[in-house]
C-alpha cells in the first residue's frame, strides 16, 4: 500500500503550491495596504520570487503532464523559484542582523534605479541591500518579516519537492 502523498497527481502539488504563494503574497498585501509597512527592495525581490513560483504552478496545474520528465521540470522550475527567494530572505535577515555601524547606508529608491539603471546593475545594488532593508519594522513572536518569509519559502519547497519526487515514482 503506498503513502496517499505518492498518489498525488502533478496537479495536486501544483495547486497546494500556487495556493501556498497566494497565501505568501495575501499577508504581502495586507501588511502593505492594511498595516502599513512599505516594502523594502528585498522584500519587492522576495515578492518575484513568490509570484515566479506561482507562475510555475498555474502552467504547471493547466498543463498537468502525466509524463515523469514534465513534472521533473515543473518540479525543478518551482524549486528554483523557491531557492531564489530563500537566498533573498536569507541576505534580508543578514543584513537585519549587522551592527549599526556596519550598515550600508540608504540608496535611491528601486523605482528610480529601474529607471536609469540596466537591471544586473539594479540587482547588484538591491542584492548588496542598503539601510531601509536593515530595519525591523515588525516582529511577530520575536521573528522578522524577512524570517517569517524564509519559513514560508521553505514550506513553500514542499510543492515542488512534491512534483520532482511525482516525476521518479513509478507510473502504472
Amino acid at each position: 500500500m503506498s503513502h496517499p502523498l505518492a498518489r498525488l497527481s502533478v496537479r495536486h502539488w501544483s495547486l497546494a503550491g500556487l495556493a501556498f504563494c497566494v497565501l505568501m503574497m495575501s499577508v504581502a498585501l495586507v501588511l502593505e495596504h492594511v498595516v502599513g509597512l512599505a516594502p523594502c527592495p528585498l522584500c519587492i525581490f522576495q515578492r518575484v520570487a513568490v509570484l515566479a513560483a506561482a507562475a510555475v504552478f498555474v502552467v504547471a496545474a493547466l498543463h498537468n503532464p502525466t509524463g515523469r520528465v514534465g513534472a521533473g521540470v515543473y518540479g525543478v522550475l518551482g524549486l528554483a523559484a523557491v531557492i531564489g527567494g530563500i537566498g533573498v530572505a536569507w541576505r534580508h535577515l543578514w543584513l537585519q542582523s549587522l551592527p549599526p555601524d556596519e550598515v550600508p547606508s540608504c540608496g535611491p529608491g528601486l523605482d528610480y534605479m529601474m529607471e536609469l539603471l540596466p537591471w544586473r546593475d539594479v540587482l547588484a545594488m538591491v542584492l548588496s541591500g542598503s539601510g531601509e532593508c536593515a530595519e525591523i519594522d515588525f516582529l511577530l513572536l520575536g521573528i522578522s518579516l524577512p524570517g517569517w518569509t524564509l519559513i514560508g519559502f521553505v514550506v513553500l519547497a514542499v510543492a515542488p519537492l512534491g512534483l520532482v519526487l511525482s516525476a521518479f515514482r513509478e507510473r502504472r
